[in-house]
């Protein structure tokens, strides 16, 4: 595939399936991607990132089709972008979090020089910077099929990372869109969203799709896995699960690392972790 140079001097944008763009923002730690998925008569925009620059214009230049965004769950870094766009769906569990937005004090913090490797675009100003509410326009449950024309996605619930996580499965072509659940970075699996026996139920899920699987698109870091790693980080789950200690200890964070990716615990620094 032919990688695109970045877009507004924050988006890098690049064909990573046919008819599956990633688009990502490579200069902020975060390192978020969305996922254009595109059919015969629509697309379906996986998440609209952090709201810096406008994905909007960068999604109108790479399709004609009508464009629905699919929200994977509702955290900042993936929801940015919602008040770009008039048809937004997310599962019912993280709807209520839409309407409420970001305030700038809650996004001040991730965007001091420590995370970013470029200065964000005009009009991006920290002091300012806001997510605005966004309203769903379809809820959710899991379970829906979404036809695009000539591709469908089934759209799967897995919670862990939070209550409302869901990922895409493009059967036929073997992709599955793993978003928060699995990708080659830190899994965050503490938190006050993170649910772990919930999040140990979904990885089954999806490393019992792994052998059917040509390619896994995560929702940060790279855009593409190999479906091995799903199984290995069902391993690395069980593994702390089964009570793997930890490689180091934060005050905030347990650190367990793996090949290819680590998972973020609640710290047992001070004592054992409490009951989940």
């Amino acid at each position: 595939m032919t990688e695109r140079a970045p877009q507004q001097g924050w988006f890098d944008v690049q064909p990573v399936a046919p008819g599956v763009t990633a688009i990502a923002e490579p200069f902020h730690a975060e390192h978020v991607i969305s996922y254009l998925i595109e059919g015969r008569e629509r697309a379906i925009l996986l998440d609209t990132g952090m709201g810096v620059g406008d994905l909007a214009s960068v999604v109108r230049d790479l399709t004609p089709l009508p464009v629905s965004v699919v929200n994977s769950h509702a955290h900042w870094d993936h929801i940015g972008a919602n008040c770009r766009f008039d048809d937004i769906a997310i599962h019912r569990a993280e709807a209520h979090w839409l309407p409420q937005g970001v305030p700038n004090d809650q996004l001040f913090p991730w965007f001091g020089p420590e995370s970013l490797t470029r200065t964000p675009p005009a009009p991006f100003d920290r002091a300012t910077f806001a997510i605005p509410p966004s309203h769903p326009t379809r809820l959710l449950n899991g379970g829906e099929r979404l036809d695009l024309g000539g591709r469908k996605l089934d759209l799967l619930h897995a919670p862990g990372h939070s209550p409302g996580g869901i990922v895409l499965l493009d059967e036929t072509n073997g992709l599955l869109f793993s978003t928060d659940v699995a990708y080659p970075e830190p899994l965050y699996a503490f938190g006050d969203d993170v649910d772990w026996p919930a999040y140990l139920v979904s990885m089954r899920m999806l490393a019992g799709l792994a052998p059917s699987l040509k390619q896994v698109f995560g929702s940060h870091g790279s855009p593409s896995m190999a479906p091995a790693m799903l199984i290995d980080m069902l391993d690395a789950l069980e593994a702390i699960d089964a009570g793997r200690a930890p490689d180091e200890q934060r005050q905030d964070r347990d650190v367990h690392r793996f090949n290819g990716f680590s998972v973020y615990r609640p710290s047992t620094l001070n004592g054992e972790r409490g009951a989940e």
